[in-house]
C-alpha cells in the first residue's frame, strides 16, 4: 500500500505540505498546472530552495496579486473546487479538508457552519493549499496517509483580525481534537489550522511498528528561522510492508447426504493432491432431518478446475458453491535443525520480525518410530529444544540485533 508519512518535524502549515511534497517529486509546473484549473485570478505559486538548520527545503509561497476584498462562505468555496476541472479525488478530498475547518470556525464562533465566511486574501491562500495538498497526494499516488503526533507551538500569543489569540491557535487545536498532539515549548504557531485540517481530514492515524520501505522523501520550509529546531514538515513516501502474506483463494463447498462415508478420506486425499491449500468436513442435518456431511475446499484460483474435477468425479454431488477470499498469512518455510535427535525439519514461522519454529508432524513421527519414543514426548521434547535453543531463541535475536 502507498503512503505518505508527514513528520511533523515543526508542525505543519499548507504551505510547508506543499514544499515538502514538491521537493519529493511533485513538479511544481504540474502542480501549478492543477491549481490554474480552479480558475482562480491574480493567484501564483511560487517556489524556491531555502535552508533551516542546515538542511536543504522548498518553500512554496501563493502570492496573491488581486483582491476583491469580499468574503466567501464555505458554500461559495466548494462551489470553485467542484466546478474546476480538477479530478474527482482532488475535489473531494481538498472538500473534506476545507469542511474541517469550517467545522472549527463554526464552534469557536458558536456560529451555524453556513454561515461561517472566509475573508478573500485568506481564503484564496487556504484553497490553494488545501487543494494542492490534494493534488500532490494523487500525484505520488498515495492512498493512505499517517502522521508523526502534531507538534503545536505553546504559551505565546498570535495577531489575529479578531486580536491576539493564544497559541496553540483555537481553530487549530479544535481540529486536532482526538488526534495525537506534542505541546512543545516553542512559542510560535507551529500548526495551523490548515495544516491540522490536512491531517484530520486526510490521516489514518500515527504510524507506529508498521514497517515502510520509503522511496520519496522530501522536506516543506516554514516561514521563519525558529530556535533549536528546524522549522520543516518532513514528507515520507513509500509502500507500507505487510506482516502478513495475502493471496486471492476460492472456496468449494457443497452439501452430501447419499455418499458411502467411507469414500470421504480418499476425496480428501484428492483434493490436497490437486492443491488444495484446505479441505475438510462439517457434519450437517440436512431437508427432511437428514444427517450429511459438508465438504469444502480451500483453493488458488488457477487450481480450481482441478478441485472442480474431484468434486464432480469423485462425489455423489451435482453442483457447488464457489466464493471468493482474500487469504491473509504468516510468512513460512521450512528449515533444517540439528537437534538431540539429529537433524530434523521444523516449520519456520514469521511474526513481527521474529521466527518461531514449530516441529513438523511427520519428522516427530519419523522420530518416534525410529526411537521408540511416544510421540507426545518428541513434540514436547522439540518444541523445549527450539524454544531454549540458543540459535533460534527471541532473547538471542535481540542480542544479536
Amino acid at each position: 500500500m502507498r503512503i505518505a508519512y508527514l513528520d511533523t518535524i515543526a508542525g505543519i502549515s499548507g504551505d510547508m505540505t506543499l514544499g515538502a511534497f514538491v521537493d519529493a517529486g511533485v513538479p511544481v509546473d504540474v502542480l501549478a498546472g492543477e491549481i490554474q484549473k480552479l480558475k482562480l485570478h491574480g493567484v501564483e505559486l511560487t517556489a524556491s530552495h531555502v535552508r533551516r538548520n542546515g538542511i536543504t527545503a522548498v518553500k512554496v509561497d501563493v502570492v496573491i496579486s488581486v483582491g476583491e476584498g469580499r468574503e466567501r462562505s464555505l458554500r461559495d468555496i466548494l462551489k470553485i473546487i467542484d466546478a474546476s476541472g480538477l479530478s474527482p479525488r482532488v475535489k473531494h478530498d481538498a472538500e473534506k479538508i476545507f469542511q474541517e475547518v469550517a467545522r472549527a470556525e463554526a464552534r469557536i464562533h458558536n456560529t451555524p457552519i453556513e454561515k461561517i465566511h472566509f475573508h478573500e486574501v485568506g481564503m484564496l491562500d487556504s484553497i490553494v493549499d488545501i487543494v494542492g495538498a490534494a493534488i500532490c497526494f494523487e500525484q505520488l499516488g498515495v492512498e493512505r496517509i499517517f502522521s508523526s503526533p502534531i507538534k503545536v507551538g505553546n504559551g505565546s500569543f498570535v495577531d489575529s483580525a479578531h486580536g491576539k489569540l493564544p497559541i496553540p491557535g483555537p481553530a487549530a487545536i479544535e481540529i486536532l481534537k482526538d488526534y495525537p498532539v506534542v505541546l512543545t515549548d516553542v512559542s510560535f504557531e507551529l500548526t495551523t489550522p490548515t495544516g491540522a485540517a490536512i491531517v484530520k481530514a486526510m490521516s489514518s492515524g500515527v504510524l507506529t511498528s508498521q514497517p515502510v520501505k520509503f522511496d520519496h522523501v522530501g522536506y516543506g520550509a516554514g516561514s521563519r528561522e525558529i530556535p533549536h529546531i528546524p522549522n520543516l514538515l518532513r514528507v515520507m513516501v513509500g509502500d507500507l510492508m505487510s506482516t502478513y502474506e495475502e493471496d486471492d483463494v476460492v472456496s468449494v463447498e457443497t452439501n452430501i447426504d447419499d455418499m458411502n462415508p467411507e469414500v470421504y478420506p480418499f476425496v480428501l486425499e484428492q483434493l490436497f493432491s490437486s492443491g488444495a491449500h484446505d479441505a475438510y468436513m462439517v457434519p450437517i442435518v440436512m431437508k427432511k432431518g437428514r444427517p450429511g456431511i459438508l465438504l469444502s475446499a480451500l483453493v488458488g484460483r488457477s487450481k480450481l478446475d482441478d478441485i472442480l474435477k474431484i468434486f464432480f468425479t469423485q462425489t455423489t454431488t451435482l453442483g457447488v458453491r464457489i466464493q471468493s477470499s482474500e487469504r491473509k498469512k504468516l510468512q513460512r518455510f521450512q528449515r533444517e535443525v540439528v537437534s538431540q535427535y539429529g537433524n530434523v525439519m521444523a516449520k519456520v514461522i514469521i511474526y513481527d520480525g521474529r521466527e518461531r519454529l514449530v516441529p513438523e508432524f511427520e519428522e516427530c513421527r519419523r522420530i518416534a518410530t525410529k526411537f521408540n519414543i511416544p510421540l507426545l514426548n518428541i513434540y514436547r521434547a522439540l518444541d523445549a529444544e527450539f524454544l531454549g535453543g540458543e540459535e533460534d531463541s527471541p532473547n538471542a535475536q535481540n542480542d544479536a540485533e
